[in-house]
């Protein structure tokens, strides 16, 4: 099948009359990303827990179509349960959230750190020494395998992020990154811009590293129809079609929390696009992959899935 549009990019939170009333004070907006921050800079650490648990609660009582969100899309995984533990899913699920934002602004604001343990290294290992597509998804600490790529390889890693629903907010991450200082560690905001696809492939085939989600299509983009727990479901057609342009391989990696300050990284196998000469089905069957890695980490982790948007209606 060909790619087709994405009108909006499917997985961000659904705004509207209160996002345009509050401003930055709305969930998205820089107020609570500057009151993270500065909670962390200012509380210890053996604070937080009953900070985190209070956030989450009051979020839990509040983002009601988030959680209608959450609910629904983990009943795909988890298949039909009753009110009550869908409940429970919801709040996991924000309480992970919750901690996985946490441990990134300890991580890039104080001495603190994360550690990592590492599966799948022979994976890495296998794409040394050329181009590379790192292929993440918005599940646990999904910054940190970028991060964990830049402090041990010498080649520079180009993270792709979406551009933030508030401007402010998206001055602010930058701001964070750039203050960290971290070696090799280049970031890039998703823009309309037709130069910005080269400038990616320029870096791939230059034997550098691009970090792409391969969860969430950019606003506007074009993706690839999949399945993703028997449901329909859509990858950005761009990080299939650089691989290809830039006969680099895509490497999934998903990183789980693991409790308090701990993660594990995992490298699935790598996917290189061998080409039969059938553009499209090339470009299916890589998609297709990528696809069946995505499911295999959200089944390991399901409340780590940080999709805030409903994916498939309810049947009636």
């Amino acid at each position: 099948m060909p790619p087709v549009s994405a009108a909006a990019a499917p997985h961000a939170p659904e705004v509207g009359w209160a996002r345009r009333v509050l401003g930055r004070f709305h969930v998205t907006g820089v107020f609570w990303f500057r009151l993270h921050r500065a909670g962390i800079a200012l509380l210890p650490s053996w604070a937080l827990a009953p900070v985190i648990q209070l956030f989450t609660a009051f979020f839990f009582l509040t983002l009601l179509r988030i959680r209608g969100a959450i609910a629904s899309n983990l009943e795909a995984v988890l298949g039909p349960a009753p009110w009550w533990r869908r409940q429970i899913w919801i709040h996991r699920t924000f309480w992970n959230f919750a901690w996985c934002l946490t441990e990134r602004y300890e991580r890039l604001s104080t001495d603190r750190r994360v550690e990592a343990v590492v599966d799948g290294l022979e994976h890495w290992r296998a794409t040394e020494s050329k181009g590379l597509i790192l292929a993440t998804a918005h599940l646990g600490h999904w910054e940190v395998g970028s991060s964990i790529a830049s402090e041990n390889d010498t080649r520079t890693v180009h993270v792709v992020r979406e551009e933030e629903m508030d401007p402010r907010a998206q001055d602010f991450i930058r701001e964070l990154f750039e203050r960290r200082g971290e070696r090799r560690l280049r970031f890039h905001f998703a823009a309309a811009d037709p130069s910005f696809a080269t400038r990616l492939l320029g870096y791939l085939r230059g034997g550098e590293i691009v970090a792409l989600q391969s969860d969430r299509p950019r606003t506007g983009g074009r993706t690839l129809p999949v399945e993703l727990f028997g449901k329909p479901f859509e990858i950005p057609a761009g990080l299939v079609a650089m691989a290809r342009l830039g006969e680099a391989p895509i490497l999934p990696v998903f990183v789980f929390r693991e409790g308090r300050q701990r993660s594990r990284i995992v490298f699935r196998p790598p996917i290189q696009i061998e080409p039969t000469g059938d553009r499209r089905r090339d470009d299916a069957e890589a998609a297709r992959r990528l696809a069946e890695g995505i499911e295999w980490a959200i089944r390991q982790r399901p409340h780590q899935w940080f999709c805030f948007r409903q994916l498939w209606p309810e049947a009636p």
